[in-house]
């Protein structure tokens, strides 16, 4: 009876280190963003970057958690520890690389502007114009920098852009041309104004998961382990879940 009680005890502490030593890491992200990150009707952040994500800490048998908060907070909580890593369909870019230490492009990116379908034709048209950003992002910066001919009207999410695009508040938004395409599904009134935006100082890089500065330990681990997601085929199911619906 005292071996099988000793046994028991064993299995358990046994059972217990190894949660124990399970990782835990901790991702902010801005989840008003579908399809990269958005919160469902049942109150969860959903979307590609979170499945990418969990396949990404699968391979390094960690534990992921995810927490929602605005934009132009990500980078300070990150340099503050609150978090390990970000990934929040942020684009790799020279300004950004001076602050965090980027992994690998996970997805290549672009940017374009929409408006009521048949009312801009191309970006000259904008001259004057208001257009909706969200706070923080490559977007309001490249527009700032290269178009400062363009009103930038800067919002908390692109949800209210939207709204106020919509109800003739603002005449365009910019935003990335994934995220642009799913709010096309969803407003046939809204078209496309002129071509893609893939300017490398900008856009043209791609999307990266974000940790500290000087972070190489945790840097190597994730570039290993998107590497193996991507080679395996995981990344590929993924990716026709979210885009190629």
């Amino acid at each position: 009876m005292k071996k099988l009680l000793f046994a028991v005890l064993l299995s358990a502490m046994t059972l217990s280190a190894t949660a124990a030593e399970k990782t835990a890491l901790r991702f902010a992200t801005e989840a008003t963003y579908p399809p990269f990150e958005f919160i469902d009707a049942n109150n969860k952040i959903q979307g590609f970057d979170v499945d990418l994500a969990n396949a990404i800490c699968a391979k390094l048998q960690a534990e992921c958690t995810f927490t929602n908060q605005s934009f132009d907070s990500l980078i300070p909580s990150l340099k503050f520890r609150r978090f390990d890593a970000l990934m929040a369909g942020i684009d790799i870019t020279p300004d950004r690389q001076k602050q965090v230490d980027f992994t690998h492009t996970y997805y290549d990116n672009s940017a374009i502007f929409i408006a009521i379908k048949g009312k801009f034709a191309h970006i000259g048209d904008l001259k004057g114009k208001q257009v909706g950003i969200q706070n923080g992002t490559t977007h309001q910066k490249y527009l700032m920098e290269q178009h400062k001919e363009i009103k930038t009207v800067p919002y908390d999410s692109y949800q209210n852009a939207i709204l106020d695009l919509k109800n003739g508040r603002i005449d365009a938004v910019f935003g990335d041309t994934a995220v642009v395409n799913e709010w096309l599904k969803k407003n046939q009134k809204l078209g496309t104004v002129g071509d893609k935006v893939t300017d490398k100082n900008y856009f043209g890089t791609g999307l990266g998961i974000a940790v500290r500065k000087g972070n190489t330990e945790l840097l190597n681990k994730l570039n290993k382990a998107l590497a193996e997601v991507k080679q395996d085929g995981s990344y590929d199911t993924i990716y026709k879940k979210w885009f190629e619906q």
